[in-house]
């Protein structure tokens, strides 16, 4: 039997790193390898490049912080598992989340010696084109979550 509180509890550790503007804290939940899509497409591939690339982001860039919620997590065999969840962002300076920011999020997460790492992350925009209400229905569902 497979224990899914470890993958959101190294979930949110990745989110966290997000949060409190650490690119150490956030990159540590990856893989030597890992690999993280943003949402805008970029690529970032291994720690390295994440803790390079991340930490110009919080230097340059006023990030808002994520608001999530665990959709689901899988295991598709011993040592590998997805989690999906459903996030949001409240823009620096405001008090509302920003409907435009919504995503969904996938992790890719695998066993090591060490335990659980993520191995990719798929940001993907939830803007439902030509579907507000569904745009909305996850906003609402996000505010719940604050």
């Amino acid at each position: 039997m497979h224990d899914k509180t470890e993958i959101k509890a190294l979930y949110q550790k990745m989110i966290d790193g997000w949060n409190t503007r650490n690119a150490n804290d956030m990159a540590g939940q990856f893989t030597e390898s890992g690999e993280s899509i943003g949402f805008d497409g970029s690529l970032m591939s291994g720690q390295d490049e994440m803790i390079s690339q991340l930490s110009a982001i919080f230097n340059e860039h006023p990030t808002p912080p994520f608001v999530t919620k665990v959709k689901e997590v899988r295991f598709v065999g011993e040592d590998t598992a997805i989690l999906r969840a459903i996030v949001g962002m409240v823009p620096p300076g405001q008090t509302e989340l920003n409907p435009e920011l919504n995503a969904y999020q996938t992790i890719v997460a695998v066993k090591q010696p060490k335990g659980w790492k993520i191995e990719l992350l798929q940001n993907t925009p939830a803007q439902y084109h030509g579907r507000p209400d569904l745009v909305q229905e996850i906003t609402e569902e996000l505010k719940s979550e604050m």
